[in-house]
């Protein structure tokens, strides 16, 4: 549990780093996006492409996990930016 927790610190920030752009949220929300993003990029690693240690957290899954991340703040930015888009719509 611990080195789940240390993980999605770790993926959280560095995917955050290497994603260009600027996103409003804090050590808590970073936390939970690296653990999100190590979820995703455990089952697109070991699921989709079979490529990993099913068994533990390793060097690979760090990699795996910050993809995940980049993933998922890719997505997040896409549904943010058409619900910004979708507010000015409903006005005009």
């Amino acid at each position: 549990m611990i080195g789940a927790i240390i993980l999605g610190i770790v993926a959280g920030f560095v995917g955050r780093l290497l994603m260009p752009g600027r996103d409003p949220m804090g050590f808590l929300a970073t936390v939970l996006l690296g653990l999100g993003g190590a979820v995703v990029g455990w089952l697109v690693f070991t699921d989709l492409l079979g490529i990993g240690d099913t068994a533990m957290f390793d060097l690979g899954g760090l990699v795996g996990a910050i993809i995940g991340v980049m993933i998922l703040l890719g997505a997040f930015r896409l549904f943010a930016a058409h619900g910004k888009h979708a507010k000015h719509t409903r006005h005009a």
